[in-house]
């Protein structure tokens, strides 16, 4: 059987542990703004995590983009270079860009309500 006012009584203690109200409050933005941003999905879950260990009152002057990670703005690889490993190979990037050109195709037409 559950215990209440145990229960109760812990979630009060957490809610003021991270500053009451209006920390959560401050959390719950801080959250929001991250999930809003750009980025991987993995990226805002490592954000968000790193945001919610340090509570909403400890430095309210501090920006929620501060906790977004600093890879989510660096630039992709170029998907047509050769991985690690590999050479480039002018013949076989040119397959592989036409390989990923049908696959977008067969989705689009996939996708197409009206076929």
């Amino acid at each position: 059987m559950v215990d209440f006012k145990k229960l109760s009584a812990h979630a009060k203690d957490l809610v003021e542990k991270r500053g009451g109200t209006d920390g959560l409050k401050k959390d719950a933005g801080e959250l929001a703004e991250i999930a809003k941003g750009k980025g991987s999905l993995s990226d805002k879950a490592k954000a968000a995590a790193s945001a919610l260990k340090d509570s909403g009152v400890k430095d309210p002057a501090a920006p929620a983009a501060a906790a977004a990670p600093a890879a989510a703005a660096a630039p992709k690889p170029d998907p047509a270079a050769p991985a690690a490993g590999e050479t480039a190979d002018p013949e076989r990037a040119e397959r592989k860009a036409e390989r990923r050109k049908e696959r977008a195709e067969r989705k689009a037409e996939a996708d197409d309500p009206a076929s």
